[in-house]
């Protein structure tokens, strides 16, 4: 596979070396998602972008797709079975209350440059319930920022940073505002929102593994394995 790297890193007149084409294909498989729009991903982005064609021949010898969004300029590897890993029930529902948030807003246009969807604590805390018909509540801080944390790891959700928050000068309390990424068109599918159904119980708090999720993605959960 050296070789095929070093073959196509000779047509770019030295622009990249074989070393930053391959590791950009294991860096995609661990990562998930990489959006232009984070720094650190730029140029990682760039190539695939540039040599889409390549990447996928690459990745489907692992059983991997990947789509290229041009328009939003991101790179998703999806599994070819549909199934990227062990998701608990936790990190389902979580991960599907958002695909519902998403598709609201986006409808409406409401996404930044970034194709995100700005979504605070108080709309996340209101939509889980609704979505569960008020039956389960919405994670405490704790475990919430768990699930978040894995979730990003998926790429499809971010915590704002500080410096991306509304002024809060006048507060001791600093919102806690999620930017839900556009890639979680691509890992839920179109029959992601009516898989909210089945979340109908009162909700029990997932154990370990929901803060720090062992998945690498939400298609399947703990229920589904029983």
């Amino acid at each position: 596979m050296s070789q095929y790297w070093e073959n196509i890193a000779a047509k770019t007149d030295k622009q990249y070396v074989a070393e930053e084409l391959e590791s950009t294909a294991s860096r995609l498989l661990a990562e998930q998602v990489l959006y232009y729009a984070d720094r650190h991903s730029r140029m990682a982005y760039g190539m695939i972008e540039r040599f889409e064609r390549e990447y996928k021949h690459v990745l489907s010898q692992v059983g991997i797709g990947l789509t290229v969004n041009r328009q939003l300029r991101y790179a998703c590897a999806i599994p070819d079975n549909g199934r990227a890993g062990t998701a608990n029930t936790a990190q389902t529902l979580l991960a599907l209350v958002l695909r519902k948030i998403y598709d609201e807003q986006a409808r409406t246009g409401q996404l930044n440059d970034d194709g995100e969807v700005i979504c605070d604590a108080v709309e996340l805390e209101e939509k889980y319930r609704l979505s569960t018909s008020g039956k389960r509540e919405l994670p405490g801080r704790g475990e919430l920022d768990g699930l978040v944390r894995t979730l990003k790891r998926w790429g499809i959700v971010r915590k704002l940073d500080e410096h991306e928050l509304p002024d809060t000068a006048a507060s001791d309390i600093q919102p806690y505002v999620l930017a839900i990424r556009p890639a979680i068109v691509d890992l839920l599918g179109e029959t992601a929102i009516s898989r909210l159904g089945q979340f109908t119980q009162p909700y029990e708090p997932a154990g370990d593994s929901s803060e720090d999720g062992d998945g690498q993605g939400p298609e399947q959960t703990e229920e589904e394995d029983a």
